[in-house]
């Protein structure tokens, strides 16, 4: 049964964390202060905030929530590098978030913007669970000041870099939440916010045209990431129904409407499945497409990269995943044709935490739900 979920400290904006406290008959200073705890200490509980007064503290407490998220499981993935949780929130919903971390150097927060997903991706475990709600931006934002206090909780060292909209949902379905929380996640520090450079988050969608459009409007340095796999529609539409309603000329348009307005490289996701889209004549047709979306105005310049990796498993999907060879040999074609690419090393699949496998399920004994 659900139950309404609480307002956040976290749902606030600035400015609205300002009226409160003017409302309060509190000083305009205390924002900043409140803030810096938020986004910088990611504090668990209120009353950490030790300088403030008892009396705001206990204002705070009275009307606001704070570390929504409940741990329900957690995970190490026997590759050392990457980590998941699956966390609830109030009314029961629950989301999966991950870390992963490269060469001890890059540490990624990759996050959920929705409690499932409505898209249907054939081979994707999150659209096999169906949808479930749109996360609030608060809710958003939760998940990556929880990893970023875990890794606090590790190393007094290590700090989070990069946060990539890769986890459940899809993105430019809860447009406004994904926009603020981006936004929120960007503030400068100085100003009491996270200061995460809008350059390091990365924003996938599976395609939602208007979405694209959307975003090409918003003047951020945020990166942006289309889950294509599949070159023409026939085998996109089964892969990735959303296809049937912005097919892959759609795409192109909007893709290239997007480079030219934002002078941004884009990037195409492409799971590479057994003897489905890793043949030769997939390749070819990749190229033919990103031909289409070249711009003459961007000459001599590579605005689309495509990043490739072998299917992850799920459940509901008996495809497998490519083979090294087949995955060279598909690389090797894009690279003749001038596109730049490369086959992404899988991570967390042990632990179902690949691209591709986060799904809110737990057995009763709190490991992750079978696999077949």
């Amino acid at each position: 049964m659900s139950t309404t979920i609480p307002t956040s400290l976290y749902d606030l904006t600035a400015d609205q964390l300002a009226d409160q406290l003017a409302a309060w008959g509190q000083p305009a200073f205390h924002a900043k202060q409140i803030r810096r705890w938020l986004y910088q200490q990611f504090v668990a509980h209120i009353d950490e905030m030790t300088d403030l007064s008892k009396t705001l503290r206990a204002q705070l407490s009275a009307h606001y929530a704070l570390g929504r998220l409940i741990p329900v499981a957690e995970h190490f993935s026997s590759d050392g590098w990457t980590r998941k949780w699956l966390l609830r929130l109030p009314d029961g919903s629950e989301i999966e978030t991950v870390l992963m971390e490269y060469d001890g150097i890059r540490r990624t927060a990759c996050i959920s913007s929705q409690a499932g997903c409505a898209m249907d991706c054939a081979f994707c475990a999150t659209g096999q669970m169906g949808f479930v709600r749109n996360l609030r931006a608060g809710e958003i934002i939760e998940q990556v000041l929880w990893v970023a206090r875990a890794m606090r909780h590790q190393s007094a060292v290590d700090r989070l870099s990069n946060v990539v909209f890769m986890g459940m949902g899809e993105p430019f379905a809860n447009y406004n939440n994904v926009l603020e929380a981006i936004r929120r996640l960007t503030e400068p520090q100085s100003a009491g916010g996270f200061g995460l450079g809008a350059r390091r988050i990365t924003v996938s969608t599976v395609g939602i045209v208007p979405g694209i459009r959307r975003f090409a409007e918003e003047a951020l340095q945020v990166n942006l990431a289309i889950s294509l796999h599949a070159a023409n529609d026939e085998l996109r539409n089964q892969l990735v129904p959303l296809n049937k309603r912005y097919p892959l000329k759609d795409l192109a348009l909007a893709t290239r409407e997007y480079i030219r307005k934002t002078n941004r490289r884009v990037s195409f996701e492409w799971a590479l499945i057994d003897g489905v889209n890793d043949t030769v004549e997939q390749a070819r047709l990749l190229v033919k497409f990103i031909r289409s979306i070249h711009d003459p105005q961007q000459e001599g310049r590579n605005m689309i990269h495509v990043n490739m990796i072998p299917l992850n498993p799920t459940a509901g999907y008996a495809g497998r995943a490519t083979d090294r060879e087949r995955a060279r040999h598909f690389s090797a074609i894009l690279a003749e044709a001038g596109i730049p690419n490369t086959i992404r090393v899988r991570r967390g699949i042990d632990i179902h935490a690949g691209c591709g496998q986060l799904k809110a399920a737990v057995s009763p004994d709190g490991e992750p739900a079978a696999m077949a």
